[in-house]
């Protein structure tokens, strides 16, 4: 089935996208100091994080559901929406609210979080062979 084959790299695509979420909040400012010119780019906006929204939520909820359904560990239900709401919330009301290290860390932590339920998601559907 269509659903058992995209369960293992849709997880794996959402820790990537997880990854460069969490690396674009760590490293911009450090690139921004050694080379200036990165300031001019689109990657320095925070509509980055809002626009990388747009391919973590479908992802991942594709992701959780579809593992979720065939191993019914709910942790990974709760470890996905934590990082989803985490993320989501710092990319609309994190740097109004929290200011810009409020909202790196809070991204981070996001990020780590989402990043951590895909591979207990991953791990979970190797074990129960949820792709055969």
């Amino acid at each position: 089935m269509l659903k058992e084959r995209i369960q293992i790299p849709l997880d794996r695509l959402g820790v990537t996208l997880s990854g460069i979420c969490l690396f674009h909040c760590l490293l911009t400012p450090l690139a921004i100091i050694l080379f200036p010119v990165v300031s001019l780019t689109f990657t320095t906006d925070e509509s980055f994080h809002r626009m990388l929204l747009w391919f973590v939520l479908p992802t991942s909820i594709c992701a959780f559901s579809l593992g979720c359904f065939r191993h019914k560990d709910r942790g990974v239900l709760v470890l996905g929406s934590a990082g989803l709401v985490q993320m989501v919330l710092a990319a609309y009301l994190g740097h109004e609210t929290l200011g810009e290290t409020g909202e790196r860390i809070a991204t981070t932590v996001g990020a780590l979080t989402l990043a951590m339920g895909h591979m207990r998601n991953y791990r979970l559907c190797r074990e129960n062979r949820c792709q055969t």
